[in-house]
């Protein structure tokens, strides 16, 4: 299966959470049946992005980066690759490479979010995953980021955007799922 037949498949199989985010998902459905290189960097109207929000259940935080290019507190992720069998495996790819900490497992739940928004290069349509880091993680700054720090649950609202706080916000309820 390809990447774009893969993020057609979990899109048309998530379960949102919300008339916005369904609204949201069939925005993305209708760009990947337009748009065939809908996947990739290089699709000028816009493409499909993935990412995760690193998470600590146990001590109530999360690992956000200051993006280098952006200057913004933000999760983990960016642009899919060629090698990305899967979306999971593209959030979970850049998660780690962008964090430093291997052993990370995504949320069995699937994406958590949507989140459609413009950046310099065009528009990114985020599908957002939640990754638990393993006890004892230590993070690494990768070349993407100016910093990485962990907020506790109840800070990241004092230094991150609405999108951010949404994405924990629908995070906190699949970790909260039984």
């Amino acid at each position: 299966m390809s990447l774009h037949a893969d993020a057609v498949r979990v899109l048309k199989e998530w379960a949102a959470p919300d008339g916005a985010q369904d609204r949201l998902r069939a925005v993305y459905l209708e760009h990947l049946d337009e748009q065939p290189e809908g996947m990739w960097k290089a699709c000028g109207v816009g493409h499909i992005t993935a990412s995760a929000l690193v998470v600590d259940p146990g001590r109530e935080r999360v690992l956000l980066t200051l993006h280098r290019k952006l200057e913004i507190w933000l999760q983990m992720g960016g642009h899919c690759e060629p090698e990305d069998r899967t979306l999971a495996d593209a959030a979970l790819r850049e998660a780690t490479e962008e964090s430093g900490i291997e052993g990370l497992v995504l949320l069995p739940v699937g994406p958590v979010n949507l989140d459609r928004h413009l950046t310099p290069c065009t528009w990114h349509l985020d599908v957002q995953y939640a990754a638990v880091a393993p006890p004892g993680a230590v993070e690494a700054i990768s070349e993407e980021s100016l910093d990485l720090r962990w907020y506790g649950y109840d800070e990241v609202a004092s230094v991150a955007d609405g999108s951010v706080r949404q994405l924990l916000a629908r995070t906190r309820t699949a970790l909260a799922s039984p």
